[in-house]
């Protein structure tokens, strides 16, 4: 049976990487072309995601988590996360009148309205911006509407720094057409840096097939998509999420 603290261990590193992969906004990722840009294969609508988390933990000791995101951007959301002999580790279901993230090991959940999801000053399930999480798998890597401060070319890589809308300051590393690197400060001051590798096509959008989260540089999680379908039709079930009476609701 999986323990509470592990639970909210996995949910911490989901919900990070989560937020790490939603500095990007709404924006094509600079490496596709007008014409792809245009085409109906580009065309953002429902997204089913299945890929493969790596978690690693201070130790060095590596778990894989099976996962599958459904994903309608802007109106709907929902993730399930599986662990060893397929038990159910947590449960996400996002649309624009409230969320629920389910333990169903643990028979708790917790809930909230708007778009961040998680426990306000609890960094066990911290505060991430849900609309984001869908990006990472279309293939958008850097922020929207950023501004350029620097470009330079160093180790084969064009690097370009730039600053958000909301002020946050951020550098990106490109080569080939491709953004190899996205890095920032994080909240107590050491760098966070995702790397993107094994690019293909996913249904005519071109998305790195492994991404690399590391901080301090060190790698906490690793994410390797395997398949992603785009206009899909999504059964009514998939958007009830079943949360039981006797479940406890925690952060309330």
């Amino acid at each position: 049976m999986v323990s509470f603290r592990l639970v909210k261990l996995l949910a911490l590193l989901v919900f990070v990487g989560m937020l790490l992969s939603g500095c990007a906004g709404k924006k094509a990722p600079v490496d596709v072309s007008a014409a792809s840009q245009d085409s109906p294969a580009a065309v953002r609508d429902s997204l089913r995601a299945k890929f493969v988390m790596t978690i690693v933990d201070s130790l060095g000791k590596e778990q894989e988590l099976d996962a599958v995101l459904f994903s309608v951007p802007g109106q709907r959301y929902r993730m399930e996360l599986t662990g060893p002999m397929g038990i159910g580790v947590a449960s996400l279901l996002w649309t624009t009148e409230k969320w629920d993230v389910v333990f169903p090991t643990e028979k708790i959940y917790v809930e909230g309205v708007g778009y961040m999801v998680g426990l306000i000053g609890d960094n066990t399930i911290p505060m991430v911006p849900i609309h984001q999480v869908a990006d990472l798998f279309d293939g958008i890597l850097i922020p929207q509407n950023g501004t350029v401060m620097s470009e330079s070319d160093s180790a084969g890589f064009h690097v370009v720094r730039e600053k958000s809308s909301t002020g946050m300051v951020y550098a990106y590393g490109k080569k080939d057409g491709n953004v190899e690197w996205f890095m920032r400060g994080g909240r107590d001051g050491k760098p966070e840096v995702l790397r993107f590798s094994g690019f293909k096509e996913f249904e005519g959008v071109r998305t790195p097939e492994t991404i690399v989260f590391e901080r301090d540089g060190k790698m906490f999680l690793k994410i390797r998509i395997k398949k992603v379908a785009r206009n899909k039709t999504f059964s009514p079930g998939t958007w009830h999420l079943n949360i039981p009476k006797s479940y406890k609701r925690i952060g309330a």
